[in-house]
C-alpha cells in the first residue's frame, strides 16, 4: 500500500523543514511506498525552494491561494492508495505511520481515519483548553457519527484519506475558502464509508492560531463551523485570517488582513 503525504504551503519556508524531517524519519525503514508532495499555494518567501532542496520532494506549485485548492492539487498530483494531508507547520509523531497503516489495513470499510493536533508551541493555558475542546468534540462526534448519523469529524492538517473514496466524492470542495473544510471531508466521506477520528493518531502542530485569534474565539469559530457544515453543509464563516505576515523574498513583511470575528461576506 502506498501512501502519498500532500503538504499545503503558504509561506512556510521556516518550516517545511521540520516538517519533512519527522516525515521521513517516521517513514525510515517501514515497509510501504510512499511519495511527499509540497503544494507551494502562492507563497512569496522561497516555501517552494526550501522544499525543493530535499531530493525526495515533488513540489506542486497552485497559485490560487486557499487551503483547499492546494489539497485539490496535490490530490491530483499524487498516486498513494492513501492519501495524508498534513499541514507544514506540523510534524509526525513516532508511531503515526504505524497507527495508520494498522487501521486501515484492519478495517476494510475504514475511507478515513484522523487525530488530534498537540500544540507544541502554544502557552501552558492553551494546550489545556485545547484538550478540554477535544473531549467535548469527541462527544459530539461520537453522537454525530453513531446516533445521528449525519457526518463524523476530522481534524484539518492530520488526516488520511483513502484516494478511490476522495474520488468517489469529487475530491475537495474548493468553494471553501478555509474553515469547514474538514468537517466537509467527513461529512461527505461519511456517505461512503467509515471516518474515524482516534486520540492515538496525533500530530504536533504549531498554535500560532490559537495565540493569533484566541483561545476561546477560536474554539467558538471552530464549533460554529462544525455544526453549520454538518446541517447545511457549508460553512457560517466564509473567509480565514492569515496569522502569519505575508514574506516577501526581500524579506519586507506585511501583516495580513483581520476579518472581523465572524465575516460571512464573499470569500475575499
Amino acid at each position: 500500500m502506498q501512501i502519498s503525504f500532500v503538504i499545503p504551503a503558504y509561506n512556510e519556508a521556516a518550516n517545511i523543514g521540520r516538517c519533512l524531517q519527522s516525515i521521513f524519519r517516521e517513514l525510515d525503514g517501514k515497509r510501504c511506498s510512499y511519495e511527499v508532495i509540497v503544494v507551494d499555494n502562492a507563497s512569496t518567501d522561497g516555501t517552494a525552494d526550501a522544499a525543493g532542496r530535499h531530493p525526495d520532494v515533488i513540489v506542486v506549485r497552485e497559485a490560487r491561494k486557499g487551503i483547499t485548492f492546494a489539497r485539490q492539487a496535490g490530490l491530483v498530483r499524487s498516486r498513494g492508495d492513501l492519501v495524508a494531508n498534513i499541514d507544514a507547520d506540523s510534524m509526525l509523531t513516532p508511531g503515526w505511520v504505524d497507527t495508520t497503516l494498522r487501521e486501515f489495513a484492519q478495517d476494510p470499510a475504514l475511507v478515513c481515519l484522523s487525530g488530534p493536533q498537540r500544540y507544541f508551541d502554544a502557552p501552558a493555558f492553551a494546550r489545556v483548553a485545547a484538550r478540554l475542546f477535544y473531549g467535548v468534540t469527541f462527544l459530539t462526534y461520537l453522537v454525530n457519527r453513531f446516533i445521528i448519523r449525519a457526518g463524523s469529524m476530522v481534524q484539518g492538517g492530520n488526516f488520511v484519506c483513502l484516494r478511490r473514496a476522495l474520488e468517489q466524492i469529487g475530491g475537495f470542495d474548493t468553494t471553501i475558502q478555509f474553515y469547514g473544510e474538514d468537517t466537509d471531508i467527513a461529512r461527505r466521506l461519511h456517505r461512503v464509508g467509515r471516518v474515524k477520528f482516534t486520540f492515538a493518531l496525533p500530530i504536533l502542530a504549531s498554535g500560532r492560531r490559537l495565540v493569533g485569534e484566541g483561545v476561546v474565539s477560536t474554539g467558538i469559530r471552530y464549533a460554529v463551523n462544525y455544526l453549520w457544515v454538518t446541517a447545511f453543509g457549508r460553512p457560517f464563516t466564509r473567509v480565514s485570517r492569515d496569522i502569519r505576515p505575508i514574506q516577501h523574498r526581500s524579506g519586507h513583511r506585511n501583516e495580513g488582513r483581520a476579518p472581523s470575528e465572524f465575516d460571512t461576506g464573499r470569500p475575499a
